[in-house]
């Protein structure tokens, strides 16, 4: 059976941007997004749907809310330009677009399982600035990832995206819900064990901090922090992440030392996000 088309941009988002171009780039369980020029000003535009169970994976009523959800997180985090609403079958949003690579991408030629990895320590220390600097705000990102680090063309500079489950802004009942983890292969070990025992749980900053150490190890060397089959069921990929000890760091020097410090199993024994900028920091001067 082929796959069902993606959703069109509805005709109201249109007549906000009056585009001269769009892009689909990307389209997967509850979640398009497009690329979309106005002139010279580029944006991108979030539909956001509810999906059915599948084999692996439950129904998600949460993917049709996140898109307006993240558009108030933006809009308190100071975007002049983003903006959200409602469509037929769930939220929008409209923010600016960040041009680069994401770490994932970037580090390619870098990547390698079976050697120690070298990738670029100023790339790290970007992505960990840019972590830092929503702590620092007071907000916790829940759902870090290599994908949503965006490193631009210049030295230095990293942006923090996807921003729908972030906890700490004030966001109106009708747009939120409850916080049932991330990608797994980034979900800290606790946040893991509490969404076993209960279905829910609260992102940290420590947990944050656990899924950068596991985003830095996925992107330096193809591998999953903690070993399990690719097609696992989200449960037992979390027991997994809950009862095994992570792969051994193969990541040269101070970044091997420092992921494997992130990923220590007890949060108040991981740095926090200043410490690991610290750490970094005088080893890119």
């Amino acid at each position: 059976m082929p796959a069902p088309e993606a959703p069109s941009i509805p005709a109201a988002i249109l007549a906000i941007l009056n585009p001269t171009d769009s892009r689909l780039v990307l389209d997967r369980r509850g979640s398009t997004v497009w690329h979309v020029r106005c002139g010279q000003a580029q944006y991108a535009v979030k539909l956001g749907y509810p999906v059915a169970a599948t084999e692996h994976w439950g129904a998600a009523d949460w993917t049709a809310l996140a898109p307006a959800r993240e558009g108030v997180v933006l809009q308190e985090l100071g975007s002049a330009t983003a903006t959200y609403g409602v469509w037929a079958q769930g939220t929008w949003n409209v923010q600016p677009w960040h041009s680069g690579t994401d770490l994932q991408s970037r580090w390619t030629p870098h990547r390698t399982r079976h050697a120690l990895s070298r990738p670029p320590l100023s790339d790290a220390l970007a992505c960990a600035d840019a972590l830092a600097q929503l702590h620092d705000k007071g907000y916790v990102h829940g759902d870090v990832q290599p994908a949503h680090f965006i490193l631009g063309d210049g030295p230095g500079r990293a942006a923090l995206i996807d921003l729908a489950l972030v906890r700490g802004a004030k966001v109106p009942a009708r747009f939120d819900f409850p916080y049932r983890g991330c990608l797994v292969h980034y979900e800290a070990p606790e946040i893991a064990r509490r969404v076993l025992e209960s279905g829910e749980a609260a992102p940290t900053r420590e947990a944050d901090v656990y899924g950068l150490g596991a985003a830095l190890f996925m992107a330096a060397t193809g591998w999953r922090h903690v070993a399990y089959p690719d097609d696992a069921p989200r449960t037992e990929q979390r027991r997994a992440v809950v009862g095994k000890s992570h792969r051994p760091v193969n990541i040269a020097g101070p970044l091997g030392r420092l992921v494997d410090d992130m990923l220590r199993p007890e949060p108040r024994d991981r740095p926090d996000m200043r410490e690991v900028c610290g750490t970094l920091r005088p080893e890119t001067q």
